[in-house]
């Protein structure tokens, strides 16, 4: 399948593309390129390919959730740009 010069422009007007001579040219040659792929990808017997929800294996990364022992008061605090006796200090911003 080839991929006219109308063609091209059309698409590179839907995404608000001024294109060149030159750039319409090669696009056209390369999109006809990627669907001459397709063609042959197309081809392709997948019946007793399996789908896939990714090319590699996937495994879970995440950590078990396990209730840990809370930080105390003076842990949680003393990182705290401004603190009171039990809590971060911030500025107003509700007047």
């Amino acid at each position: 399948m080839s991929i006219s010069r109308e063609e091209v422009l059309y698409v590179a007007n839907l995404a608000r593309l001024r294109l060149s001579e030159e750039e319409t040219e090669r696009l056209s040659k390369d999109m006809s390129r990627i669907l001459e792929y397709m063609e042959l990808l197309n081809q392709v017997d997948t019946s007793d390919v399996e789908p896939l929800d990714h090319v590699i294996e996937v495994a879970q990364s995440f950590r078990k959730d396990e209730a840990q022992p809370p930080l105390d008061h003076e842990e949680a605090l003393k990182n705290a740009p401004d603190a009171d006796t039990d809590y971060f200090r911030v500025p107003r911003v509700i007047e």
